[in-house]
């Protein structure tokens, strides 16, 4: 959902949650969000949200409406969009849960989902990977779970595309990402790091890239900052 934060000289005067269609900005008592100060007009802008879209009009108000201190008659808002009426400011926050959970809808396959030979075969390329191995790691069952928690944590960010600045914490023992009859690959978290495997994928050498180089068929441990690129996505890897 996305609010308004208004300002007035950088302190916080209150917040507004974005779950109308209309809201009207100005000096007089029945706006949505009041600004009491002379320089504000009586109805001085509107923001109508259609869906998950927000625009902002001004009301032919006497000082104008400004976006990042730019004049405006009409204006798609964006997330970090910083409205400025007369001496206040008002600023436009997308809250990430809605747009993180689109992400992980295109990206990230649930476990419902997954190809279950394909995907035993990655985990146990990936025990095989890992020179940490011994007969208890190659049982292929996850570490308890208080053992996980002492593990190292990672997370990946979106470098391209819609999702850009979108995070997504490793925070499972497998976390399987791509789309399928595409290319998939699944990242495990073990005991000694994270690795990356390829899954399946539209051609058999369609392989992930990792830092521009594909990863081949075997599990390829994952190091900070390592920059993967999958089903046309690039994604930044890095530890906590």
């Amino acid at each position: 959902m996305a609010r308004l934060v208004l300002t007035l000289d950088g302190q916080v005067l209150a917040e507004y949650n974005m779950n109308k269609e209309r809201y009207t900005v100005g000096r007089l008592p029945d706006n949505d969000i009041r600004i009491d100060n002379p320089a504000v007009s009586g109805h001085h802008s509107l923001i109508i949200n259609i869906l998950n879209d927000s625009f902002l009009e001004d009301l032919n108000s006497t000082n104008g409406t400004y976006v990042n201190g730019k004049l405006i008659k009409k204006h798609a808002l964006q997330h970090g969009d910083v409205i400025t009426c007369g001496h206040h400011q008002l600023r436009f926050v997308e809250d990430d849960d809605a747009q993180q959970d689109e992400f992980e809808k295109t990206m990230v396959i649930q476990p419902s989902q997954r190809p279950v030979e394909k995907i035993q075969s990655a985990r146990e390329k990936a025990e095989e990977a890992s020179p940490t191995s011994t007969a208890a790691t190659t049982s292929r069952r996850a570490l308890p779970e208080g053992a996980q928690q002492a593990l190292k944590k990672a997370r990946l960010q979106v470098l391209s595309g819609a999702f850009a600045g979108r995070e997504l914490e490793l925070a499972k023992a497998l976390t399987t990402l791509g789309r399928p009859g595409i290319q998939v690959a699944a990242i495990t978290r073990r005991s000694d790091g994270f690795y990356i495997v390829h899954v399946e994928a539209d051609r058999p050498d369609n392989y992930p890239l990792v830092n521009g180089t594909p990863i081949g068929a075997q599990a390829r441990r994952l190091v900070d900052n390592d920059v993967i690129q999958l089903a046309g996505v690039k994604m930044g890897f890095f530890e906590n």
